[in-house]
């Protein structure tokens, strides 16, 4: 069942005298399922943020429709909107304890199921891991019980979606790791339908049962966090989510299920493309190019290395392209690898 459906979005800021506008959002598409975790991803100013302030009723749409359960949410304010939301900044109230914090979130409605503010407070701060913390103020709390606190706020009155801008993005990655499950978890249990915005393309990939990764108000692919890393449709979508390397060349030659590729200075096997294609976009995963598979192979110039624990990351370049590679120890200077023709993904535009 479809809960959120955003039918050809646009947002336009007027910029000046002279009434030229800024596109924010431009004709986006997009479908919340039921009880989903949905997660909006993309670099600083792709629109993502515009996106969750739009289904909150903070934005109203250039063009286009906002619809909850297929009824359309044109020129219905935020607070009757049925919806939780969590700014980056928690927002909670310094003068009032943890307790009114939450009970805060009840102010246009009476809690659900009949029972009182304190029960429902009560509630909702044992859901959240802060038990016995109901009198605190808010600057008693660490970062990550005040990210609680505020999600228990927007939890208060059962809302119908709950939507979530960058929530950690303040936290240090320890901390991050742990809440994220915390939150999965909490939503989980809850069954809510739930919009999460974040720049951050490996905590997408952990908590989503879709994404919809965005760039320059567009989005570039809705799909799995398995598909969008295994098979990323553009250009954009392969360099920004995972350490991926793309290169582009043209076709020479066909045999079967693969095809033979001048990528410039050396012909490589992929996955064969359409009849027709002369020119083609495929990207290959850093973990995927190996010292040891005799495929495809090419030397590369390292220029620096990573130590990251359990691997090393190594950039470099091959004929002008840049390269990162995914190893168990650090590389010379000049290194030969390749990569089996399976593991190569044809885009399907550059």
């Amino acid at each position: 069942m479809t809960k959120l459906r955003l039918e050809g979005v646009s947002k336009r800021y007027e910029t000046g005298t002279d009434e030229t506008a800024t596109s924010a959002l431009q004709n986006v598409d997009l479908t919340v399922r039921d009880g989903e975790f949905f997660t909006l991803v993309g670099p600083s100013g792709c629109g993502k943020t515009t996106t969750l302030r739009t289904i909150a009723g903070f934005e109203e749409p250039t063009d286009g429709a906002v619809r909850f359960d297929g009824e359309s949410m044109t020129g219905v304010p935020p607070e009757e909107r049925d919806v939780g939301v969590v700014f980056q900044s928690y927002g909670l109230f310094p003068h009032m304890s943890v307790a009114e914090n939450v009970g805060y979130g009840l102010r246009f409605r009476d809690p659900p199921n009949g029972v009182s503010v304190d029960e429902r407070t009560e509630e909702l701060l044992e859901l959240v891991d802060l038990e016995g913390m109901s009198d605190r103020d808010p600057d008693q709390l660490s970062g990550g019980q005040q990210q609680r606190v505020a999600l228990a706020r927007a939890l208060a009155p059962a809302p119908d979606l709950l939507l979530l801008d960058e929530p950690m993005s303040a936290l240090d990655a320890r901390l991050r790791e742990s809440l994220r499950r915390q939150l999965t978890r909490i939503q989980s249990r809850l069954g809510i339908t739930t919009v999460y915005v974040t720049h951050d393309q490996e905590e997408a990939l952990a908590i989503s049962d879709r994404l919809a990764v965005m760039n320059d108000g567009r989005i570039e692919q809705v799909a799995s966090p398995q598909a969008i890393y295994r098979e990323p449709e553009t250009r954009f979508v392969a360099e920004f989510v995972g350490d991926n390397n793309v290169f582009e060349g043209s076709v020479v030659a066909r045999d079967g299920d693969l095809c033979t590729v001048d990528i410039g200075g050396a012909t490589v096997e992929i996955p064969a493309v359409p009849d027709g294609t002369g020119r083609v976009s495929f990207c290959v995963r850093a973990a995927a190019l190996s010292t040891t598979v005799e495929d495809n192979r090419f030397s590369i110039t390292i220029e620096t290395s990573e130590f990251r624990g359990e691997t090393v990351h190594a950039y470099g370049r091959w004929n002008g392209v840049p390269i990162v590679l995914q190893l168990e120890e650090v590389p010379d200077t000049e290194v030969r690898v390749g990569f089996a023709p399976e593991n190569a993904h044809v885009l399907e535009s550059a």
